[in-house]
């Protein structure tokens, strides 16, 4: 393994990534991997609780999903997209059609999310051009959020981490107060809230409303920010007022689609739809890279004209509807169909908030726990009782992190916040035996009586 190491770091630039890091910790070279565990080149299993980054939906070398890709590359690799299909394509939008939000249901095939953001904000724009409003010309998003690394999807980012260095070339994004209701500034919870913090969302779409194209969501948790999860009810109210403004509603579902917070889609728990909808990760269960923007007839219809008229949506990508990433995602969701996956997923929800919570709330510098569907993120703090945060260059996370890895988990935290996001097959000897590992890496480098070790 070190060999391989060794060679790795001569050729490859890893992402996300201060690549000195790797000086002492050496990239961890993985030969195979089964269900819910990984394995590297010297056999040693490491446990993965985070699906992958957040994209492996049931497990790894699924048997039902290996054989649909395996079967479709023996018939069909790649055609191009523009004026040709293929069964897969036409079949996975059959079976999305009836299980995403009503109204959804005119699909474009991108490669990866971002460029489906980024496609996302294209047709919102384009689409408001055609259509009579020329000066909606803008896009609104949360603080804290995240979209993506494209320009226009980092544009509508507001982490720091990713976004900072790059503001000069980034376009100008309304910005809305996002929900936090760790540290709720009207003094609520989310068991008595009726979202008083949507103010902040009206007050912005009276001012800029007018000359707002769309407006991107992470709904119901907003991932990379650290895991913050807020009510459905912010959706609801959301939905109102970009319906009130002319404002499209964009879902950016690609973290949270596919069962990760116990529904199909995060907007299922609002009963409201989106106006677009983005889609990836989990969509073909971590397998191939594919992603989508899905949006409604009335959308797609501005767009449908002679070709002279300058109407069409002239976006385009190499691996637009690939039939090897179509198989996969067709066998998810025929899993996900026949399985009882999300049932058991929601069972074995309880179950493992309730340990998470047992084994982590009276450790004295756990700030809060917080779950969502399997989702569930444990925050780290100086001090719980002002809810003051580490200093940042004290890496607590990053510390946690490499302990987990020698005891063979992979937790790789957001900042100072330790989350799980495991497959939704995680069965609850894994869960006692994750959260047992994560505990005595988090008590290693966070002491029982709270100091930070020199």
């Amino acid at each position: 393994m070190t060999d391989l190491a060794e060679k790795d770091l001569k050729y490859i630039w890893h992402p996300c990534s201060q690549m000195k890091d790797y000086e002492t910790l050496k990239p961890i070279v993985i030969e195979r991997g089964e269900g819910l565990y990984l394995y590297d080149t010297t056999g040693k299993r490491y446990i993965d609780v985070i699906s992958s980054w957040w994209c492996n939906l049931l497990g790894h070398c699924n048997p039902q999903i290996n054989n649909a890709v395996k079967t479709q590359i023996d018939n069909l690799e790649h055609v191009i997209f523009a004026n040709f299909s293929h069964k897969q394509a036409i079949n996975l939008c059959e079976k999305l059609v009836k299980i995403l939000p009503k109204g959804l249901c005119k699909f474009n095939f991108t490669d990866n999310g971002s460029s489906a953001v980024e496609a996302a904000m294209k047709v919102s724009f384009q689409y408001h051009k055609q259509t009579g409003n020329p000066q909606k010309i803008r896009f609104m998003a949360l603080s804290d959020a995240y979209h993506g690394e494209t320009i226009g999807a980092l544009s509508a980012g507001d982490c720091d981490l990713y976004t900072g260095i790059y503001k000069p070339i980034l376009m100008d994004i309304i910005r809305i107060q996002a929900p936090d209701c760790y540290r709720c500034p009207f003094n609520k919870n989310r068991q008595n809230c009726n979202c008083e913090c949507a103010v902040y969302a009206e007050k912005t779409f009276e001012k800029y409303g007018n000359e707002t194209a769309g407006m991107l969501i992470e709904p119901l948790l907003q991932g990379s920010a650290g895991m913050k999860i807020y009510p459905p009810e912010y959706l609801k109210k959301l939905r109102s007022l970009c319906d009130k403004y002319n404002v499209h509603l964009i879902a950016d579902e690609i973290a949270t689609g596919f069962g990760r917070t116990g529904k199909m889609f995060a907007f299922d728990h609002a009963g409201v739809s989106p106006d677009i909808m983005c889609l990836s990760k989990g969509l073909t269960g971590g397998y191939m890279p594919m992603a989508m923007f899905v949006t409604t007839q009335k959308i797609y219809d501005a767009f449908y004209d002679d070709y002279s008229s300058g109407k069409a949506f002239l976006h385009s990508h190499t691996y637009s509807g690939n039939p090897l990433a179509c198989s996969a995602a067709n066998a998810v969701l025929d899993i996900m169909r026949d399985g009882n996956i999300l049932k058991n997923a929601n069972i074995n929800a309880i179950y493992f908030n309730d340990i998470i919570k047992k084994k982590f709330l009276s450790h004295p510098n756990v700030g809060e726990v917080r779950n969502i569907g399997l989702i569930n993120a444990i925050e780290l703090v100086k001090n719980p009782s002002t809810k003051e945060p580490f200093d940042s260059k004290l890496r607590i996370g990053y510390r946690i992190y490499k302990e987990a890895l020698k005891k063979g988990l992979i937790l790789r935290p957001l900042g100072d916040v330790v989350y799980f996001n495991p497959p939704l097959t995680i069965d609850k000897e894994i869960m006692d035996t994750a959260t047992d590992i994560a505990l005595e890496c988090l008590n290693k480098i966070l002491t029982p009586a709270g100091s930070f070790p020199s």
